[in-house]
This record gives structure tokens, C-alpha cells and sequence, in this order.
């Protein structure tokens, strides 16, 4: 005898919060410059129901040095983005997440004498 397992219903389905086109392009872009600065080596995503994470490692053997987290339910609030440091700290929270990229985007830039 066979076993039938049926199919979800659409309305048992939970949503999931995940990052929109444009926000994974902008933190991968950043995640490109970064690699070849050689600050990090490898990275990784996590969506679940309340939050999105994308985490940054220096080696995929640690901790993340640093995470992106996208939380939807804090949007009206605080802001829906925020950059966790390694020891689990928030350095910056906001509602656009060029504003919260701007503390890593400013380990890239250098001072070019002319």
C-alpha cells in the first residue's frame, strides 16, 4: 500500500521574511568589494518567520564577523535593518540599509595621495 501525503494549503503556508531584490544586491555587492579587500571569505543566509539574516565570515570556521538582519515586524518601530557585531552587539539600526551598510563601507575607502 502506498502512503498519499497531501499538498499544503495555501492559507497553512507561513511567511517568511526575506530580503527584496535590490537589498541582496546591495549587500552582495558590499560582500564583493569586501572579499577582495580581503576582509571576509565567506558568508551565509538565514531566512526565518520573523527575521532574515545574511552573516559575513572572515572564515567559515567562526563566528560571523558581522550581521545583516532584516526583521519586517520592526519596520514602524526602530527600523527594519540592523548590523549585529561579532560579539552580538547592534552598531547600527535604521529603516534604509544604506545607512546601516555606511560603518562597513567606510572599512573600504583609503586615502589616495595625488
Amino acid at each position: 500500500m502506498s502512503v498519499v501525503t497531501p499538498f499544503p494549503h495555501p492559507r497553512d503556508r507561513q511567511l517568511v521574511a526575506t530580503f527584496d531584490r535590490l537589498e541582496l544586491q546591495r549587500i552582495l555587492d558590499l560582500y564583493g568589494r569586501m572579499v577582495a579587500a580581503g576582509h571576509w571569505r565567506d558568508y551565509g543566509l538565514s531566512f526565518h518567520p520573523d527575521v532574515a539574516i545574511f552573516a559575513a565570515f572572515r572564515r567559515a570556521t567562526e563566528r560571523p564577523e558581522v550581521r545583516i538582519e532584516k526583521r519586517p515586524s520592526l519596520r514602524a518601530k526602530q527600523g527594519a535593518f540592523a548590523l549585529i557585531g561579532e560579539a552580538g552587539a547592534v552598531l547600527k539600526r535604521g529603516h534604509e540599509l544604506s545607512g546601516v551598510l555606511a560603518p562597513l563601507e567606510r572599512r573600504l575607502m583609503r586615502l589616495v595621495e595625488a
